[in-house]
């Protein structure tokens, strides 16, 4: 199905974009036929993560915001998103001749600020960064894609953090064996990844011979796609009530 919009957005997608998802998007099972297209129902969530306007901002091209936000619920909720997500990783590391399911990967965590919109129940503060909001810790691949996203409060520190998002990527990636870390995650959780998760995470740490800025090995690939996250406006900061929500514009 083509896309119906008059005049398209940077944000829109593709054809070819759209066959390599189509088929991953649910459809309406029974009753009247749905009115809007899920295509440009996923155009309005990617043109929302992209831009950072709100849902009641959306252009009126696109369809009701309030079916467009009933829909970004019900596929966070269902396991859509991160089945879209997963298959095109797949696809990317299949194209640059790597076992989709991989074996290593790189942790880290990124501290954003927190709108009015995000509960004191789900915010915390980042002393370190000094950061009032929610903080992404997150596994990427040795490409730099990314394996799995857990949001946080601000507060918690990395090594906790690290445990728990160790966890969802054993669930998620159950091939992971290895992963490097900066100094924030050497301690327990060493020992905790490598007797209960099967994981080894081994600590790539900065060398006090260089005190400007240093490219460290493996680092600097989850660094990046850290980098790569705030280009798009709404994950720049932190607006979402949920952090599962959250999550879902990360991936």
């Amino acid at each position: 199905m083509r896309s119906t919009s008059p005049a398209r957005y940077p944000s829109d997608l593709t054809d070819e974009q759209w066959t390599l998802i189509e088929s991953m998007v649910s459809v309406k099972r029974g009753g009247r036929p749905a009115k809007h297209a899920r295509r440009r129902i996923g155009e309005a969530i990617l043109y929302v993560d992209r831009t950072g306007c709100s849902w009641r901002q959306l252009p009126h091209d696109f369809p009701p915001w309030d079916t467009v936000y009933w829909y970004f619920k019900r596929w966070t909720a269902d396991g859509t998103t991160d089945r879209i997500h997963d298959a095109l990783r797949d696809r990317v590391r299949d194209a640059q001749g790597r076992d989709p399911m991989a074996s290593a990967g790189i942790m880290d965590a990124q501290s954003v600020k927190g709108a009015d919109t995000v509960g004191a129940g789900s915010r915390g503060y980042d002393a370190g960064k000094k950061i009032n909001g929610r903080k992404r810790h997150v596994v990427t691949d040795t490409l730099g894609l990314l394996v799995v996203v857990l949001v946080t409060t601000a507060g918690l520190q990395d090594r906790d953090g690290g445990r728990l998002v160790l966890d969802r990527a054993r669930m998620r990636m159950p091939s992971i064996v290895l992963v490097w870390a900066d100094g924030g995650y050497a301690g327990k959780l060493v020992g905790f990844a490598k007797q209960y998760l099967r994981i080894v995470v081994e600590i790539v740490k900065r060398t006090d011979k260089k005190p400007t800025f240093e490219v460290l090995p493996r680092r600097w690939v989850v660094e990046r796609t850290l980098f790569w996250l705030m280009r798009c406006r709404r994950p720049a900061r932190d607006y979402e009530r949920l952090p599962e929500h959250s999550e879902a514009f990360v991936e």
